[in-house]
């Protein structure tokens, strides 16, 4: 197997992102990376795997290279080019230092047709959907058909007298899957921890094969816009495609570093290392890079910095000036300016972290009196949901569309007058091809709609999940109770886009809201996620502490569970308290401790990450029913945890409340 190092597409994507990644990726000397797993755990939960095998279904005949090595991958690809036709499913092809596998390769005589599958929806009715109104490529295609362009640069380079097409292939937004259980054609099969392989169950029906929900875009006017782009990389200016592609290749052959400025890109660098990566021997690339361009010590990276700052637009221009710490900013740079809301604006909020960083001040702020009056307006009994979500890129069912939304879990906790809590319901449909959608509202409803008080969701998914379920209503006249279901959703959300516009009587309050206008903890970072919120409240809270640190949860007479006995949420681990969601059990058995501290806390993985991947698994892969009892198991208790922890945030400002 030849140890060359080519610059292939994946490696051409990640040099895009930042050249200098292109050094700390296939290294003898070990750079962790914290992205290692995220592009299998999202083509799992988006359905990337079966969108591929989908694809070749639509090119059938074609021959699949599924060899891994280089040399063996190429032999075979250019035995089967010898043909007159040929379709091949991973065809390799080199060009010096540069590699591909092609996703699809169609051969008709001189002729190269090649088709890139992503598993990304497409709307066919859309004018101009790539390039922008100042003429160039979109920001949000760029990527895509950078990847593109690039494999047409290397046809051209291998096979200069053919003519080379290129086309996206793309799930249809606009599509209807034509039958029942489609997906469930497409089995994924594990063959090591970064391998996967799609199993086909069945062929594809005629009423399959004519009605697809994939669509295949040509797109040679895009590729020749980004070959003749230029861009700036590092100290080498205006370089053209071509130029770029070169020296990615050259620097990435010779193990050479292509050094970029320390930029707002840093912020999302996946070369850098936990505790547990440093004590595995594992290297920062991230942290190597502002060594050698700022010349920090380690004691500096103990220092919050600009890209710390929550929802900051003036990163890249304080960076640039070379006011990298938090604690270089000043007020004139923020100009926190009331919005004429309770609460903190989005401004103050961000001078206020400044403030207590540069002060080292590590105490919470709470807004006494705008809390106060927020929760004055509140009616008892309070009611916490979270739902559990996933859009799949194949519909599970006839009539539907490609990502349409499915909600298949729910949990409901409940906070009486007199400070009684219970998990008061759950809900939770694994069930394969079942649209769960309206069930899941019918148990909602039915949990909710006793009583007037107030219903608490943590930041907009529930809300839009709602209403993508109410418009999914609209459309489907064969549900009986539609009409009683739409009004129930409509009492509780609101909509302030689109053709219908309401606001509900009791309209959820958005508990991520109430924390970003009236609660800030230097513990946070600048984060208002429920899992960076809940460690950092339950720290500052006694009463929290106290009331956690004893199995009263579940037990017989202490808080209702309908998942936990006896259980403490509160632990301690160097004097500070445990994060509750590391206390959880694992979803699945064959992950490390790593790969479920993404799918809970990476922001990558969207809402939900856990959750939908579990759901994905119980969908997609072979699986005995004791391995699916302990993933709903897991499920139901990640679930309950959402909603106990909204509960023990709303006890905690309770608490903090009477601190003066």
């Amino acid at each position: 197997m030849t140890n060359k190092r080519y610059l292939t597409k994946s490696r051409f994507k990640l040099a895009c992102e930042c050249p200098t990644k292109l050094f700390y990726t296939r290294k003898k000397i070990k750079y962790a990376n914290q992205k290692q797993e995220d592009d299998f755990l999202k083509a799992l939960a988006e359905g990337g795997f079966q969108v591929g095998e989908l694809a070749k279904q639509y090119f059938p005949g074609g021959h699949d290279i599924k060899t891994l090595d280089y040399d063996q991958s190429l032999s075979e690809t250019n035995d089967l080019l010898g043909q007159d036709k040929v379709t091949i499913y991973e065809a390799a092809i080199q060009a010096g230092n540069l590699f591909i596998r092609a996703d699809i390769l169609v051969k008709d005589g001189n002729k190269l047709k090649l088709y890139e599958v992503k598993a990304k929806s497409f709307d066919l009715n859309e004018a101009n959907p790539f390039v922008g109104k100042n003429g160039f490529v979109k920001a949000k295609w760029k990527p895509y058909l950078s990847d593109v362009a690039f494999q047409k640069h290397v046809l051209h380079l291998a096979f200069p007298d053919y003519e080379v097409s290129a086309h996206l292939m793309m799930v249809d937004k606009n599509a209807i899957c034509p039958t029942d259980g489609l997906h469930q054609k497409f089995k994924l099969v594990k063959i090591s921890k970064n391998q996967t392989e799609v199993e086909m169950t069945g062929t594809l029906t005629e009423k399959e094969f004519d009605s697809p929900i994939l669509c295949r875009v040509n797109v040679d006017n895009e590729c020749e816009s980004i070959f003749n782009s230029v861009e700036d990389v590092g100290s080498n200016k205006s370089m053209s495609f071509k130029d770029r592609v070169d020296l990615f290749a050259d620097q990435y052959a010779s193990n050479k570093k292509i050094s970029m400025p320390i930029a707002t890109r840093c912020a999302k660098c996946e070369f850098y290392t936990t505790d547990s990566d440093e004590q595995n021997g594992l290297r920062s690339g991230k942290k190597e890079c502002w060594q050698e361009q700022l010349g920090w010590s380690d004691e500096d990276f103990n220092e919050p910095t600009v890209l710390d700052v929550w929802n900051f637009r003036k990163k890249e221009e304080l960076i640039q000036e070379g006011r990298i710490k938090m604690s270089a900013l000043t007020e004139e740079d923020v100009n926190p300016t009331p919005d004429g809301k309770a609460g903190y604006s989005r401004s103050q909020r961000q001078w206020l972290q400044i403030q207590k960083c540069r002060n080292n001040d590590e105490t919470f702020w709470i807004d006494h009196e705008g809390l106060q009056k927020a929760m004055d307006s509140w009616l008892f009994p309070l009611h916490f949901i979270d739902f559990e979500t996933t859009a799949a890129a194949i519909p599970f069912n006839a009539g539907r569309k490609p990502y349409e939304g499915i909600a298949f879990q729910f949990s409901h906790h409940i906070v009486h007058k007199d400070g009684t809590v219970e998990h008061a319901g759950q809900y939770l449909n694994s069930d394969r091809g079942v649209f769960p959608n309206y069930e899941f509202l019918r148990k909602l409803k039915a949990e909710l709609e006793h009583d007037s008080g107030t219903i608490f969701r943590y930041s907009h998914h529930e809300n839009s999940f709602l209403k993508t379920i109410y418009h999914q209503l609209r459309a489907d006249k064969t549900v009986l109770d539609r009409e009683e279901l739409c009004k129930f959703i409509k009492t509780i959300t609101n909509s302030i886009n689109g053709n219908e516009v309401w606001c509900g009587e009791r309209d959820m309050v958005d508990l991520c809201e109430i924390i970003k206008r009236h609660y800030y903890d230097p513990a946070t970072n600048g984060s208002n996620s429920i899992k960076a919120v809940l460690p950092a409240i339950l720290d500052s809270s006694q009463f929290l502490k106290d009331k956690y640190s004893k199995p009263i949860y579940g037990a017989p007479r202490g808080i209702k569970s309908l998942n936990f006995e006896e259980f403490q949420w509160v632990e301690f681990e160097n004097g500070k308290v445990k994060d509750p969601y590391k206390l959880l059990p694992k979803l699945f058995e064959d992950s490390s401790d790593e790969d479920e501290s993404k799918l809970y806390f990476d922001d990558e993985l969207n809402h939900g990450g856990a959750a939908m991947t579990a759901y994905a698994r119980m969908q997609f892969t072979e699986m005995s029913e004791s391995e699916c009892n302990e993933i709903r198991k897991a499920l139901l208790k990640y679930c309950e945890l959402d909603t106990m922890a909204m509960v023990m945030i709303y006890e905690g400002l309770i608490d903090l409340l009477s601190k003066e």
